[in-house]
């Protein structure tokens, strides 16, 4: 069996993490994107305040099967 999959991109954003951004932005896609299957970190990027990381923003290409 093969498939066919279509590839979109989400930003994602965390004052906790690296990996809470990238699963806030999967979470939130995933109450109207069906059939996700891979992502793909593309760019990381932090916002900073008082020398400090304040929040993380996390791009991810996402694949989901086409129905």
């Amino acid at each position: 069996m093969s498939h066919v999959y279509k590839h979109i991109e989400l930003t994602g954003s965390s004052t906790v993490s690296i990996e809470d951004a990238v699963n806030q932005a999967l979470e939130r896609a995933s109450q109207s994107v069906h059939g996700m299957r891979w992502l793909e970190v593309v760019d990381t990027r932090g916002h900073i305040e008082d020398g400090r990381v304040a929040h993380w923003q996390v791009t991810v290409k996402v694949g989901f099967t086409l129905e």
